[in-house]
């Protein structure tokens, strides 16, 4: 049979949910259609489809095919048009995976200049605090918080963000001074649900301060804590990267800004394969340029408040996937 217009005959059933709608986009007859799917079933000897006389849907076979199928016939779409001299116009979708607070607070916005200035393009903006399979879920591209990366992607570090304790100007207006990282434990202290009881910062000299985090309210969303803060709820710890635009707005505080946590990384990640399309490339150059001029963020390898960052790549270093570390 001829394998690549099964695979497109098989895709274009995924997404539109009908044989009859494949049929009538390709010009054929539904009958033809169904014979094409069945020859590529028989030649796979998996069922790709579930067929009834009202509904359609890939199997667990299919679906996981379907998102490598996909991949594959956009990158013989890719390798066509870099063959006619076509291929420097960024076109077609892009599926892209953040962190729901980075996502909605940073992203966001820088993917709505990346479609401004290339009109060809369209972008699937997928915001989870989970880590998702580039590979498994069909993404092209990946914001991630963390040097945890997965085994089958490559990584480029783009930023890193400082964190250091914050609280509104109201909160700290009525409660004692903070002078010490001593003078903490006299505070409500806001904190991640999912965080320790201890923290750790470094200061001046190369001093180190493990300290306790007591509070009364815990939230599992960062776009929660930063409202919280808003709210005069406590103190916390929090990158740069959800607070700097309040800080520079005067609503809220660095406090002991000599002291500092481990800073934040982002990096980018991609699916590890030879040929990443145009438009791939085109949106990581330009996160990769765009994400360090951000509110709370700057480029890697840089020096925050006088602390030595160690373990640093150079700027835009990619790297392969690893396995994260236990724990």
């Amino acid at each position: 049979m001829d394998t690549l217009r099964g695979l497109q005959t098989f895709v274009r059933a995924v997404e539109l949910g009908s044989l009859s709608a494949v049929a009538r986009e390709l010009g054929t007859t539904q009958p033809t259609v169904s014979k094409t799917v069945a020859a590529l079933e028989q030649e796979l000897g998996v069922r790709l489809l579930q067929r009834s006389t009202t509904h359609l849907a890939p199997t667990e076979q299919g679906r996981r095919f379907y998102e490598r199928a996909r991949r594959v016939l956009e990158e013989y779409g890719e390798a066509v048009a870099d063959a006619r001299g076509l291929s420097e116009t960024p076109a077609g979708l892009l599926r892209v995976a953040a962190p729901v607070s980075v996502g909605v607070l940073r992203l966001n916005r820088l993917v709505q200049e990346f479609l401004a200035l290339h009109p060809q393009v369209e972008v699937e903006l997928i915001l989870n605090d989970r880590y998702v399979d580039l590979v498994e879920e069909g993404m092209d591209l990946a914001l991630r918080i963390g040097a945890n990366l997965p085994p089958n992607a490559v990584a480029r570090r783009v930023a890193i963000s400082p964190r250091g304790l914050v609280a509104s100007r109201e909160y700290l207006a009525r409660h004692a001074p903070i002078l010490s990282p001593g003078d903490t434990a006299a505070h409500d202290y806001l904190r991640f649900a999912w965080a320790g009881d201890t923290y750790t910062l470094h200061g001046p000299g190369g001093e180190t301060a493990v300290l306790r985090g007591d509070g009364r309210y815990r939230i599992n969303n960062s776009l929660g804590i930063r409202e919280s803060f808003l709210l005069g709820s406590g103190i916390g710890l929090a990158p740069a990267w959800l607070v700097q635009d309040l800080v520079d707005e005067g609503r809220l505080q660095w406090i002991l800004p000599q002291w500092r946590a481990s800073a934040h990384e982002l990096y980018l990640l991609y699916p590890a394969r030879r040929y990443l399309p145009v438009r791939t490339r085109a949106l990581l150059e330009f996160l990769s340029e765009r994400l360090p001029l951000l509110p709370g963020l700057e480029p890697p390898g840089l020096e925050l408040s006088g602390l030595e960052l160690s373990g640093l790549e150079p700027p835009g270093l990619e790297l392969p996937g690893s396995e994260p570390p236990p724990g």
